[in-house]
């Protein structure tokens, strides 16, 4: 299981993908498959064994290529001397050098595979099987070489949960960019009469740009701003919230927040777009809105679901199982139909870090 370099798995804090992945790793380990995690850092909190490339987590140059690269070539470097059945890669650009492997690999895809993105999948070795996180997402770009589509998950067993309608702010939660709509939950709320948290990403230069110039102007007494909240914090505010909004301006790909705000029981308003539709039920889990005029009623409904109705949804669509499950199926099937590669591996025991 190939991670980008950046964050630990499970992540401290924001860090959908690594929550993802530590979610898949500890499901298959109990299903009895021997999972190694390869990785940067000293840490990781997973079933499986864990394999680093470097001492130090990237996250602080976080957007540069080179540090991806560099991981990946010290990746192929490891494969080469252990002994796998199939490679696992996470990575954004891990499929462009996947084809110098000895051992099949799978790629899934977590950004919407379209310009500069597409460009670099349409050129995926002809050996690499890239598998989608949503229909949506796969429908962007058809042509590519899908293997399968297997929706991300989650276990809701570790979640806090809400006993009762939510009686608290609107939250939104994401990361600080136009495609994120958080001036259209600012204008939401506001026409609705409902207090707004703005609970988001804000650590890179373009976020922090952002934030100051179209964000900062339209704050006021009824919006509160958190910056850069870890885990805990950022769960403590999906319980505490009447709803999740999610006014985003591109295709998601899949929307973890989403699920995350459902296993606390806090129902989901959404315009839809990209992937939204399969994860939301409207009228059971949350509310889903054609348009951005639509958003305040939908902000006033949404708290009257039942909590209880969105846990179960998770709990039975999107389990870590069913996930699982759904990648040993494409595991199995891109196995059987593989090419034989080139290359040597020299069998080698692998010990946990």
């Amino acid at each position: 299981m190939v991670v980008p370099p950046w964050l630990s798995v499970p992540p401290p804090g924001y860090g959908g993908l690594e929550q993802v992945v530590a979610g898949l790793v500890d499901a298959l380990v109990d299903r009895g498959h021997a999972v190694t995690v390869i990785g940067a850092g000293a840490a990781h909190g997973t079933a499986g064994d864990f394999l680093a490339t470097l001492d130090e987590l990237q996250y602080d140059r976080l957007g540069e290529s080179l540090p991806e690269l560099a991981h990946l070539a010290r990746v192929n470097h490891l494969l080469s001397a252990v002994d796998f059945d199939v490679v696992h890669d996470h990575t954004t650009i891990g499929p462009l050098v996947a084809g110098r492997r000895a051992v099949p690999t799978v790629a899934t895809v977590h950004g919407n595979p379209v310009g500069e993105y597409g460009t670099v999948l349409s050129d995926t070795d002809q050996g690499v099987g890239l598998v989608a996180i949503s229909h949506a997402q796969r429908r962007l770009n058809p042509r590519l070489p899908w293997v399968g589509t297997v929706h991300n998950a989650m276990e809701v067993g570790g979640f806090p949960r809400k006993t009762g309608p939510g009686d608290g702010p609107v939250l939104w939660l994401a990361r600080f960019s136009p495609d994120k709509g958080p001036d259209l939950a600012i204008h939401a709320c506001r026409e609705a009469g409902l207090p707004l948290v703005l609970a988001g990403k804000c650590s890179e230069p373009a976020e922090q740009r952002y934030f100051d110039e179209a964000v900062r102007p339209l704050l006021g007494p009824d919006v509160t701003v958190v910056r850069d909240a870890d885990r805990e914090a950022a769960l403590r505010l999906l319980v505490e919230a009447s709803c999740l909004i999610m006014p985003i301006q591109w295709e998601e790909p899949f929307g973890i927040v989403m699920l995350e705000a459902m296993a606390t029981g806090t129902p989901v308003v959404a315009l839809r777009r990209g992937a939204v539709p399969e994860l939301v039920r409207p009228g059971v889990t949350g509310l889903i809105c054609e348009r951005p005029e639509e958003l305040p009623a939908a902000l006033r409904e949404a708290p009257r679901l039942d909590p209880a109705d969105c846990v179960a949804h998770v709990a039975r669509t999107f389990s870590v199982e069913r996930m699982a499950v759904g990648y040993e199926e494409v595991y199995r099937r891109f196995l059987a139909a593989a090419t034989p590669r080139t290359g040597t591996r020299e069998p080698a025991r692998v010990t946990p870090a």
